[in-house]
C-alpha cells in the first residue's frame, strides 16, 4: 500500500512542478535540431532526482548514492534553464561518481589502475544516454526496462525497493512523456540523474558478479550512440553539440514514424536482449567471446538498419 502512497506523492510534485514551470517560463522551443513542433515544459524529469530523495528519506537509499543523483540533477537544472559552461557540469560528474564509487566501496578495494576506466566509461555513458534524449518516451521507456531487468536480478538485494521507487517515478514522468504530444520533456536534470542511477547499478552489478556480460544492458544505447559518434567524427562535426543524426532521430524525423513507436522499438529491443544476456548468464554461456559476438551482430544489425534508412531518406528528398 505505501507504495501506492509514494506513485501518489511522485504524482503530486510533477504536477506541482508543472505549475512552477508554466510561472517561470520553463519551457523547452523547438529548433532546427529538435525533433518536437510545440513548446512544452522542460525539466519534467526533474521527479527522477525528486524520487531519489524520497527512497533515501524512506532510508532505501544511502546518502551518499543519494547525494550523487541530486548533485547532477541539480547542475543539470540549472543548465537547463540557463546554460552553463562545461566545468561545473563535469565537476558535478566527476563529483557524482567519485559519490558512487565511495558508495559501492570501490575506491579502497579496486587497483586504481581500473579507476579512471571507470571513470571515463561512466561519464561517456552519461553523456550517451544524454544524447539519446531526443524524442517523446524514449528515455523514460529505455530506463524502465533497465530498471526492471535490474530489479529482477537484484529481487531478493535490499536495493529491490530503490529500484521500485525509481520505477514508480519513471511510470508517472510517462505518463505526461509518452505520449503523441508530450506534456514535458526530461531535460538534461532527469536523463543525466537517471544516467548516473542506472550507473550506479551496472557497477554494482558487475562488481558483485564479476560478470561483465551485463554491460549489453545498455547494448542498443551504447551501439547506437557509438557508432553515431564516429559518423559524426568523420564528417568533422563537433560531437558535443546537438543533433539529429542518431538512427531513432531519422526514424522519427525524416521517416516520420510516430515517436513513441521508435521509442517502444528501442526499448522493447533492449528488454529483449536483457532476457537473453540474463538467460545465457544463469546457463554460464555469456563469455567475453560471446559478450563481444554479440555487440559485434548488434552492430553489424544496427549499421544495417541505418545505412537502409538513410538511402530512403536520399531517395526521397
Amino acid at each position: 500500500m505505501h507504495y501506492l502512497l509514494i506513485v501518489a506523492i511522485l504524482f503530486i510534485l510533477e504536477l506541482v512542478y508543472f505549475k512552477i514551470a508554466d510561472r517561470f517560463n520553463i519551457i523547452d522551443k523547438p529548433n532546427h535540431r529538435s525533433s518536437h513542433t510545440s513548446i512544452t515544459l522542460r525539466g519534467g524529469g526533474i521527479i527522477f532526482p525528486v524520487a531519489m530523495f524520497v527512497a533515501c528519506v524512506l532510508g532505501n537509499a544511502s546518502l551518499a548514492f543519494t547525494v550523487g543523483v541530486v548533485l547532477v540533477g541539480l547542475v543539470s537544472f540549472i543548465d537547463d534553464i540557463k546554460p552553463l559552461h562545461q566545468l561545473p557540469r563535469i565537476a558535478s560528474h566527476l563529483i557524482a561518481i567519485a559519490l558512487v564509487l565511495y558508495d559501492l566501496q570501490l575506491l579502497q578495494g579496486t587497483a586504481l589502475y581500473w579507476l579512471p576506466v571507470l571513470i571515463v566509461l561512466s561519464i561517456g555513458w552519461i553523456n550517451a544516454f544524454n544524447f539519446m534524449d531526443g524524442i517523446n518516451g524514449i528515455t523514460v521507456l529505455y530506463a524502465l526496462v533497465t530498471i526492471v531487468s535490474f530489479g529482477w536480478i537484484f529481487k531478493n538485494d535490499t536495493v529491490l525497493d530503490v529500484l521500485i521507487i525509481m520505477a514508480m517515478a519513471c511510470i508517472v514522468f510517462g505518463f505526461f512523456n509518452v505520449r503523441k504530444k508530450a506534456k514535458t520533456f526530461a531535460g538534461d536534470v532527469g536523463s543525466v540523474s537517471m544516467a548516473l542511477f542506472l550507473a550506479y547499478f551496472m557497477i554494482k552489478l558487475i562488481a558483485q558478479t564479476g560478470q561483465a556480460g551485463y554491460i549489453l544492458f545498455f547494448g542498443v544505447y551504447g551501439v547506437d550512440a557509438v557508432i553515431t559518434i564516429l559518423y559524426r567524427l568523420k564528417n568533422k562535426e563537433n560531437i558535443f553539440q546537438p543533433h539529429r543524426s542518431h538512427l531513432y532521430q531519422y526514424l522519427a524525423n525524416e521517416m516520420k514514424w510516430p515517436h513513441v513507436a521508435v521509442s517502444l522499438t528501442y526499448a522493447v529491443l533492449q528488454f529483449l536482449i536483457n532476457i537473453i544476456v540474463i538467460v545465457l548468464i544463469d546457463k554460464g554461456l555469456l563469455s567475453i567471446p560471446v559478450c563481444l559476438s554479440f555487440l559485434i551482430v548488434l552492430a553489424v544489425i544496427y549499421l544495417a538498419v541505418r545505412i537502409s534508412v538513410i538511402k530512403k531518406i536520399a531517395q526521397n528528398a
